[in-house]
This record gives C-alpha cells, sequence and structure tokens, in this order.
C-alpha cells in the first residue's frame, strides 16, 4: 500500500506591518526624475530594488564600458592561479598599432599584470586590452568567444563580444542590464581590485594622464566603474557610488557631450540618495512565520530572516507597506537548521514585489512511531473531509 503523503501547497501568511517592526512607512511610489539619458539604469545594491529603468534589456554598443568584461575575466585569471600580479605580458604590433584612448604601450614594453590593470580601469587603454585578450586566449577573436560564454554564465543575455575594448563593432553588443550585473559582481566579488577604478591618475611610458571618470573625490562617494564614447552609443558610464550603508550602480548611454554625461552622474547620484530612504523589514534572526512540518519530531519550525533586509522608500509622503510569508508545504522532515524554505514578500507600491528569503530557525528530526502515526492521521482524515483536534 502506497504511503499516504500530504498535499503540497503554497501557503502564504499575510504577515503585519507590527510584526515587521514597522511603523506607516513611505511608500516606493516612482520618485519622479527628468533624465536626459534616452538608456539607462539606476539599482539600488542593498535592497535590490530598480530605482529607474529606460530600455534596460535592449542590446547596445557599449563602447569603453565593454572593458569591465576584460578586466574581471583578468581578476578571475589572477585568483584561480593563471596569472599573478608580477606575470609581465606581450605586447603585439596590433596591441601597439591600436587607436582611440591608449596607455601607449610599445612592442619593448613588458607591462605586469597590475600595469595592466590600470592602464584599462584608469586610461581606458584599448592597447592595454588587446595584450590581456591575447595573453588569456592567444587572439582577441577566442577572448571575445570566452567573455561572451562567461557573461551567460553571469546572467548577461543581451551581451556579445566581439572584442576586448569595445571598439565599434555591428555585433559587439551590451545591454544595460548586463553591465549593472557585471558592474554589481565585480564590486562584490573582487574588493581587493575594485578600487583601482577610482585612482586618480598613472603614469607609463613617462605619460600621466587622469582617470576618465568623472566625480572621483567630489564628495559624492562615486568611486567606479568606466566610462565609454562612441558616435553610435553617444556619452556613456557605468557608475558607482556609495554613501553610507547605501550603494548604487546606474548605467545610461546615447548623450551628446561629456559636460552631459558629468552633469547627469551627479543628478542621479543626488536624486537616489536623496529622495529614497531605507527602512528595516526584518532583522536577522527575526521568526516570522512558522512553517507546517511533515513526519517531523515538531510540528512545525519557524521561518527566520538570514540577515537584515530592508527596502526603499520615498523621503516624503506616507504609506504603509503589506508583506507576507510563502513556503510550499508542508515541509518533509528532516528540516536542517538554516535550509532555504520560504521567502517573504514585500509590496512595495509603484515596484514589483520584493522577495527575501527565509531558512529554517531550527532543526527538525524525522519523528518516531508516535509523530509519524499522527501525520498519517492528519492527511487521511484531510483526504476524508474530516478535521483532527
Amino acid at each position: 500500500m502506497p504511503a499516504i503523503r500530504p498535499r503540497t501547497r503554497l501557503t502564504a501568511a499575510l504577515i503585519s506591518l507590527a510584526l515587521l517592526c514597522l511603523a506607516p512607512l513611505t511608500g516606493a511610489a516612482q520618485v519622479p526624475f527628468e533624465t536626459r539619458a534616452p538608456n539607462i539604469l539606476v539599482t539600488d545594491l542593498g535592497t535590490g530594488q530598480v530605482l529607474i529603468d529606460r530600455n534596460s534589456d535592449v542590446p547596445l554598443p557599449p563602447a569603453s564600458m565593454s572593458k569591465l568584461m576584460t578586466m574581471l575575466l583578468l581578476f578571475e585569471a589572477i585568483e584561480d592561479g593563471r596569472v599573478t600580479m608580477e606575470t609581465t605580458w606581450t605586447v603585439s604590433q596590433r596591441a601597439h598599432e591600436m587607436g582611440g584612448s591608449r596607455m601607449f604601450l610599445e612592442t619593448r614594453h613588458r607591462p605586469t599584470t597590475e600595469d595592466l590593470i590600470r592602464g584599462i580601469a584608469v586610461l581606458s587603454g584599448n592597447d592595454a586590452t588587446v595584450v590581456v585578450a591575447e595573453g588569456l586566449a592567444g587572439s582577441e577573436e577566442a577572448f571575445g568567444q570566452i567573455a561572451t560564454q562567461r557573461a551567460r554564465e553571469l546572467g548577461m543575455t543581451g551581451t556579445n563580444i566581439v572584442n576586448a575594448s569595445g571598439w565599434p563593432h555591428p555585433q559587439h553588443r551590451m545591454s544595460l542590464r548586463d553591465l549593472a550585473i557585471l558592474a554589481e559582481h565585480i564590486i562584490e566579488a573582487f574588493p581587493q581590485y575594485y578600487p583601482y577604478l577610482a585612482e586618480r591618475d598613472f603614469t607609463w611610458n613617462d605619460i600621466t594622464q587622469q582617470n576618465r571618470l568623472p566625480l572621483i573625490g567630489a564628495g559624492l562617494g562615486m568611486d567606479g566603474l568606466k566610462t565609454g564614447h562612441t558616435s553610435e552609443a553617444g556619452f556613456a558610464l557605468t557608475g558607482s557610488a556609495q554613501q553610507g550603508t547605501r550603494r548604487i550602480v546606474f548605467v545610461f548611454s546615447g548623450l551628446g557631450s561629456e559636460r552631459e554625461r558629468i552633469e547627469e552622474a551627479e543628478r542621479i547620484i543626488n536624486w537616489a540618495f536623496r529622495q529614497f530612504a531605507e527602512r528595516p523589514v526584518a532583522r536577522r534572526g527575526q521568526a516570522l512565520a512558522e512553517a507546517e512540518v511533515w513526519m517531523g519530531e515538531t510540528r512545525s519550525v519557524p521561518l527566520v530572516a538570514p540577515r537584515d533586509y530592508a527596502v526603499l522608500v520615498p523621503a516624503m509622503g506616507t504609506t504603509e507597506l503589506q508583506a507576507r510569508v510563502e513556503y510550499a508545504g508542508p515541509l518533509t522532515a528532516p528540516v536542517a537548521q538554516g535550509d532555504a524554505v520560504g521567502r517573504l514578500v514585500v509590496e512595495v507600491p509603484g515596484s514589483p514585489p520584493l522577495t527575501f528569503p527565509l531558512v529554517a530557525g531550527a532543526e527538525v528530526a524525522k519523528g518516531g512511531v508516535g509523530p509519524r502515526l499522527r501525520s498519517a492521521a492528519v492527511v487521511l482524515a484531510g483526504h476524508l473531509g474530516l478535521s483532527l483536534p
């Protein structure tokens, strides 16, 4: 006779704002922002909220912003031991002859990995990117295939890399969302290398050049990542700024001048930090609901937040947020403490619902004969339309 099992169902429990330790909060209806950028995406890293989005999923010419992909593959090569910061690289004639922004590498030079990082991050050197591509993959064409595959692994579905520098090519494309994904990954996975992107200047071959990134040292928290410009892409920027505990990433393209790019970056930073406030919705270890457990020593387990959770709300105006806990249950014993078994869903007016993982707050071992018999009886009663005390 087959074992009697419960019907799995999605359970949703409404959570009062009092339980979340929230007073009535500002609603997150979109705060108006007038932008000159035809393509723009602004996200808050801590909450994952999108503050503004226009054409973020359209594959567009990324210009030099795609050098972030070249830097990522170089950082990964350092981390897995293929190269070190002191490794020296060969400068090919092709690299030496690259036009546009340059590090001014010559074929007699043997730059180190650290030199090339600075040459790309600070100087946006097209020649430096070719050196890296040829050194890692043998050719720039092979590098493009590797970079495109790595982009897919990171969830960057609107990316096709043809070269290492962002040199104009009809098939070289990245979406703003992909650039934001890439920026966030570099910030979070490689904090030891990220500060290179904010260095003020770099001298190579007796030539000192300033960082092309605007607003470095302007007191706005701007500390990365990469500018871009071609006639097709316009003036573009993938940037990040941190103020206090908050960090934003923003990407835009299609502006008409360098001055517009600087002004737009400053306006975005001021708007994102001044017009939104961060509010907590759950504290680490806080139990938000109880989940039923099937065949366990106990009949339920608390669902808790594994870390602090917060949402952004406009700085002006008030409205209440709504939240619920969802899990597919009943859970089947054994349940290990820390298992991801549910989620907290916060409804933010004017934005898509925000979801945060919840974990089991305790261990529930598989029950003995008594708990198993009771679980079977409860399920059987349910099938018969009866209820047990």
